[in-house]
């Protein structure tokens, strides 16, 4: 089975998600599969790159079997340095990376979202960063990211709440760079064909400035949040989040 589609075409490299049946939700062999895609991206000569989803959102976060399948330490760190690999890649990556989000964009989507290099979101995008729901942290540099954007006191105020945004209150708050009305592909794709009447590479070198000066930074919260979130899976809180979340109910948590 394949989870995404790559289409290159005129300098894009564009990477589809194609699992609309969960709303994109990554299990560990779709961020496997996400990784070698990646790798490819990197090899080619397209200085853009555009993510986008299939169907109606761009991404449902982690699969929740996905959580059930990494009970074990091993199995855990073998998901978690998937993760870290794949925002690390975009991060540094010496190409200019879009997402064009739509519809839920949540956890670690909206982590993926956030970890490329400009964010347009459709006027009805559902953002939220809702690992609390379930006790737990952001992971996939979600502290990172939110830092970056918000602000240490918005970042930890929208985390600790679970708030969620659509696109035009994400935009009014920073969290994304552009609110769209039209079809947010198209979108991102007329983007791409703007910037490409446009010094690529000098816009590329300002990328590679910014982001290797904040690089170690950026590898030291990844790991606190694996950490982190190795502790928190062992809760009874994040236990009573996910009966809740499968039973369709509001938690119980205890604190513990």
């Amino acid at each position: 089975m394949s989870y995404f589609r790559l289409v290159r075409k005129s300098g894009v490299s564009h990477l589809k998600f194609t699992r609309p049946d969960k709303l994109n939700a990554l299990n560990h062999e779709a961020l496997r599969e996400l990784k070698e895609h990646i790798r490819d991206i990197e090899d080619n000569d397209d200085l853009i790159v555009l993510l986008s989803g299939e169907g109606n959102g761009f991404c449902a976060g982690g699969d929740v079997s996905m959580m059930e399948d990494v009970s074990g330490e091993h199995s855990f760190n073998n998901v978690m340095k998937d993760i870290e690999d794949i925002v690390i890649q975009f991060y540094l990556m010496p190409k200019l990376v879009i997402s064009a989000v739509h519809g839920p964009t949540v956890g670690l989507g909206l982590s993926l979202a956030l970890s490329t290099d400009y964010v347009i979101a459709k006027e009805d995008a559902k953002l939220s960063m809702n690992f609390i729901g379930v006790g737990l942290l952001p992971d996939g540099g979600g502290h990172f990211w939110l830092q970056e954007r918000l602000g240490t006191q918005k970042a930890k105020r929208l985390i600790w709440e679970g708030s969620s945004f659509n696109g035009q209150a994400a935009y009014d708050v920073g969290l994304v760079d552009e609110v769209t009305e039209e079809d947010v592909e198209r979108a991102g794709l007329k983007l791409a064909q703007r910037w490409q009447s446009q010094p690529l590479q000098a816009m590329i070198g300002t990328k590679e400035v910014y982001h290797r000066q904040k690089f170690e930074r950026l590898k030291e919260l990844l790991e606190q949040e694996r950490m982190w979130q190795y502790e928190l899976r062992h809760t009874e809180d994040h236990r009573e989040g996910v009966q809740a979340f499968l039973q369709k109910r509001s938690p119980n948590f205890k604190g513990k």
